[in-house]
């Protein structure tokens, strides 16, 4: 069946579906309405739209079908009249599945054969303790061995995929930092060898070259971030409608130190997204895919956050602006070691476009992500990132996340003090070297002049 594509808005007794349906029998449509769920079917189109609360399909109802344009309108009244439907511009939400009503629970009604086998194997222990004090010989237990379940370990969006880059030695995947390995690293292998691999590419002599001549780093600096207009008035483009048509439905059940750790690699995301789109006026070039993919640890490393050994996931929902500080070493370090223009000044820049898209909530983010997921989709190679991470993004980020816990994290974002120490390369030395040679560079032409 074929997902048609469609629009919602409402009235304060009504809510209007326009669904796109050319070339059918009007006598063909079937509408059922269940609650909040709402189906319409018509061969060869199939729709199924959960909203957020009840709607009916009373004498006040009604269902027309305008051959010309091929749209069907539907109009469905609110259960409670005057109630506000938000959300009815994110289509991966209205599509996600209704959620279930019951948690599954397993209930022991019998425990006599488990206390039957308790007696059995402890008999011969209870005799024995007995007969010598209850002095059982004990042993230190050794290191417990690391073992796998699988033969392959899994990466990405909530560890769901695996396979991508099974033949990662045979294509052109330059971002790749983990070889024909890929498959088979644990996720400390993983981390190891893109610490390695980021002090293998940092260049102190470029980054002191950048530092020494700014000019061109400090007019991308200058550029007004196009993530400061409000989303009062937000709409999404027809070319966006048609990417969150095309999003996979799928439900996540991701537990509460997952769902931490999906914000804090979310950050990381935003920061390259932010970088390219700063430094190419946003106006990506064939290069935005590799840069994109190169800075995000967990495209190339598949190594997402946390990176801080001490933290807590699960301590508390709340993200703190240490937490962000630890998850943006790793970024910071990248947009120092990779791409064309390497300052800690720009790095600062991209991580106030982060805290800005944020602020704007869930729909400024969705649009960030399909504009990434453009750039790699349409990517010969780096596509593969696009699957294992940022579709999954798209879809969680419109069905489970609100406005409210990101501008939160917005503000840990904006009130992080990203320290330039941290990142593990001696800026401060360096630069200070550049700043005492243009000095004595300058001091130099000033005694020539007076001669």
């Amino acid at each position: 069946m074929i997902t048609p594509r469609f629009t919602c808005s409402q009235t304060d007794e009504s809510v209007i579906i326009s669904v796109y349906c050319p070339s059918i029998r009007a006598s063909d449509i079937e509408v059922n309405v269940d609650e909040t769920l709402f189906t319409l079917h018509v061969n060869p189109y199939f729709l199924r739209l959960n909203f957020a609360y009840p709607i009916l399909d009373d004498d006040n109802s009604s269902a027309k079908y305008d051959p010309g344009p091929g749209l069907i309108i539907v109009t469905l009244t609110k259960e409670n009249r005057g109630q506000e439907f938000k959300d009815l511009d994110l289509m991966a939400k209205l599509l996600a599945p209704r959620p279930s009503k019951h948690t599954p629970t397993i209930e022991v009604l019998d425990d006599e054969l488990s206390s039957s086998m308790d007696r059995v194997s402890l008999d011969d222990g209870i005799l024995e303790g007995a007969n010598n004090d209850w002095q059982f010989p004990q042993e230190i237990p050794g290191p417990m061995a690391s073992f796998r379940i699988e033969d392959v370990s899994r990466y990405g969006f909530l560890n769901r995929h695996s396979g991508y880059l099974q033949h990662i030695s045979y294509t052109e995947n330059e971002v790749n930092e983990l070889g024909p390995d890929a498959e088979t690293l644990s996720p400390a292998e993983r981390r190891i060898r893109r610490i390695k691999h980021e002090d293998d590419k940092w260049d102190e002599e470029y980054y002191m070259a950048d530092f020494a001549d700014p000019e061109v780093i400090d007019e991308l600096i200058a550029l007004e971030s196009p993530y400061l207009r409000t989303t009062q008035n937000f709409e999404f483009t027809e070319a966006e409608k048609l990417a969150m048509l095309n999003l996979p439905r799928v439900e996540f059940l991701a537990s509460a130190a997952e769902e931490r750790q999906l914000y804090l690699t979310l950050v990381t995301l935003l920061f390259s997204y932010a970088y390219d789109a700063r430094t190419t006026q946003h106006d990506p070039t064939p290069e935005s895919a590799w840069t994109i993919c190169s800075m995000t640890p967990s495209f190339s490393a598949l190594d997402p956050p946390p990176y801080q050994d001490s933290l807590d996931l699960a301590a508390s929902k709340d993200i703190t602006p240490a937490d962000i500080e630890s998850t943006l070493i790793p970024s910071y370090r990248r947009c120092l070691a990779f791409p064309l223009y390497r300052s800690f000044a720009l790095a600062e820049k991209c991580r106030a476009d982060v805290s800005n898209i944020l602020s704007q909530g869930v729909r400024m983010v969705t649009r960030g992500l399909l504009e990434m997921k453009d750039i790699l989709d349409h990517h010969e190679v780096y596509y593969i990132y696009s699957k294992i991470w940022v579709t999954d993004f798209c879809v969680w980020v419109q069905t489970h996340v609100v406005d409210e816990d990101l501008v939160d994290l917005s503000d840990s974002v904006r009130h992080a003090e990203m320290l330039k120490d941290a990142v593990g390369w001696s800026l401060v030395q360096l630069e200070r070297l550049v700043l005492e040679t243009e000095e004595r560079s300058s001091d130099s032409d000033d005694e020539s002049d007076s001669d």
